[in-house]
C-alpha cells in the first residue's frame, strides 16, 4: 500500500457547507488514479463500482444502446461485452469482480419470473463483496453504508406497514435484527451508535433536509474513523466519497427528493422481494 504526499497535499478542500467544489470526480479519474499502486486502485475501484453498477441496471432494463454514465470502471462496450459473456454461460473475465459474474448468472436464470427487485440484489452482493475486503476502513465503511440504509428503510416499511424482512437486504448481525425484531429499536440502539439520529431522520418529513442530514451522518463517520489516516489511499477514497456528496447536492432539489422518495415508496409497494438470494 503507497504512501500518497504529493497527490493528498495537491487535494483541493472540501467542506459539507453547500458550496460547489472546484475539482470533479471525473477528473479524479483522469488525473489521479492513473498514480496508484495497482492494489490501491483495485480498493479505489469500490467507489466507481456504484456507477458500473447502475450502468448494468440500466443496460438491462433499457437496452445496450442507453446513455449510461462514464465515470465506473467498465466502458459501454465493455459491458456489453460482460452481460453478453454471462448470458452466453462463458466467463465474464478475471478483471471482473465475482459479485457482477454471479448477479448477472442469478439474473438471467429468472430474469422472466418477475419476482426480485434487481436494483437491490445487486447492491446486496455489491455490500458483501466490499465487505469482505482486507482493508479495514473500507470494508467498515461499507458495513456501516448498509447498516444506515438497511435501518431507514425498515423504520420506513414499518411506518407503512409493510414487510420489513422483504425490504432490508444483507445478511449481517444488524439486518438479521431488523427482520427479526419487533421491538421499537430493533434491539439496535445499543449496537448501532447513531440509530437515534437516523430514527429522528426517518420522522422528518422535509425530505431535502432528511437527505442532508443522512450525508451529515456519512461525512461526520468518515472524519471520525480517519484520524490516524493522512496520505493513504483511504485519504484517497474520503476524499472521492466527499466530492460525490457535493457534487450530488450541487445537483438534487426539492422535488428531485421528492421524486427520490415516491419510488422507494412505490417500490416498497410493488411486492417485489429485497433479500438476496444466492445461486
Amino acid at each position: 500500500m503507497g504512501n500518497y504526499y504529493c497527490l493528498v497535499a495537491g487535494l483541493p478542500d472540501v467542506a459539507f457547507d453547500g458550496s460547489k467544489a472546484n475539482y470533479s470526480i471525473e477528473s479524479f479519474r483522469e488525473e489521479l488514479y492513473p498514480l496508484l499502486e495497482e492494489q490501491d486502485a483495485k480498493l479505489v475501484d469500490l467507489f466507481f463500482l456504484s456507477w458500473d453498477n447502475n450502468n448494468i441496471l440500466t443496460m438491462l432494463s433499457r437496452g445496450y444502446d442507453c446513455v449510461l454514465s462514464c465515470v465506473g470502471c467498465y466502458s459501454q462496450e465493455r459491458l456489453v461485452s460482460i452481460i453478453n459473456s454471462v448470458k452466453e454461460g462463458d466467463t465474464a473475465g478475471d478483471d471482473v469482480p465475482s459479485y457482477i459474474s454471479d448477479f448477472l448468472t442469478f439474473y438471467f436464470e429468472n430474469e422472466e419470473s418477475g419476482e426480485y427487485m434487481w436494483s437491490d440484489l445487486l447492491s446486496a452482493r455489491y455490500y458483501e463483496y466490499a465487505m469482505s475486503v482486507s482493508n479495514k476502513f473500507l470494508a467498515s465503511w461499507f458495513e456501516f453504508n448498509l447498516n444506515v440504509n438497511n435501518i431507514l428503510v425498515a423504520l420506513l416499511a414499518r411506518k407503512y406497514k409493510l414487510s420489513i424482512a422483504d425490504c432490508v437486504i444483507g445478511n449481517d448481525e444488524v439486518a438479521d435484527a431488523l427482520r427479526s425484531s419487533s421491538t421499537r429499536d430493533f434491539g439496535l440502539s445499543n449496537t448501532v451508535e447513531c440509530f437515534e439520529q437516523l430514527v429522528r431522520l426517518s420522522e422528518n418529513d422535509r425530505l431535502h433536509e432528511r437527505e442532508r442530514q443522512l450525508d451529515e451522518i456519512r461525512w461526520k463517520w468518515l472524519d471520525d474513523n480517519s484520524v490516524f489516516n493522512y496520505f493513504t489511499v483511504e485519504r484517497l477514497y474520503i476524499f472521492l466519497q466527499k466530492l460525490d456528496m457535493i457534487e450530488r447536492w450541487a445537483a438534487l432539489d426539492s422535488d428531485m427528493g421528492m421524486q427520490r422518495y415516491n419510488e422507494l415508496i412505490e417500490g416498497l409497494k410493488s411486492g417485489a422481494v429485497f433479500t438476496d438470494t444466492k445461486n
